[in-house]
């Protein structure tokens, strides 16, 4: 017999911890959220917009033309302008950022990381690549992970000597 989730009794949380939708809450009741529309227009006006999708996302979804890609595990790290590995445009506190995920739940998480280090205007794109990708705003890809190598066919490999 196999037992699933709904069969099982939740575990008690420890006190004083919180569940991912009230973190998640929370982290967005600080932001000033952006529709597609309105992170296309802040782009465009020179807020850096940083795609921290793994590679198998975007290479399967596609991609923002310009984007800084940036994956969530080094996030923080890269925009702190107190760490040596910031990049260029870590220059201070005011840098307008916004970040994009494929949905606009890790987003909210990382754009709430940036404020939490002083990035006082990061922010996230409701609804992520996917919403940005349904507004029609400009994207390329996907793109295949691996690129299939052009192999002739034995008979057509055969003839092409001849």
């Amino acid at each position: 017999m196999q037992t699933t989730a709904e069969h099982c009794p939740a575990p008690v949380p420890p006190p004083g911890s919180r569940g991912i939708d009230q973190i998640l809450a929370a982290a967005r009741a600080r932001l000033d959220r952006l529709d597609p529309e309105r992170a296309h227009l802040a782009y465009r006006s020179g807020a850096l917009l940083v795609d921290i999708r793994p590679a198998a996302q975007r290479a399967a979804h596609g991609v923002v033309p310009g984007s800084l890609t940036i994956e969530r595990n080094v996030l923080e790290w890269r925009f702190d302008p107190r760490c040596p590995a910031r990049l260029p445009e870590a220059v201070d506190y005011d840098v307008p950022v916004v970040i994009l995920c494929q949905e606009g739940y890790t987003s909210s998480l990382a754009a709430a990381a940036l404020q939490d280090i002083g990035l006082h205007r990061a922010t996230d794109v409701v609804g992520g690549f996917a919403a940005w990708r349904i507004a029609g705003l400009p994207a390329l890809g996907p793109t295949p992970l691996h690129r299939p190598f052009p192999l002739a066919s034995p008979v057509t490999a055969g003839s092409a000597r001849r």
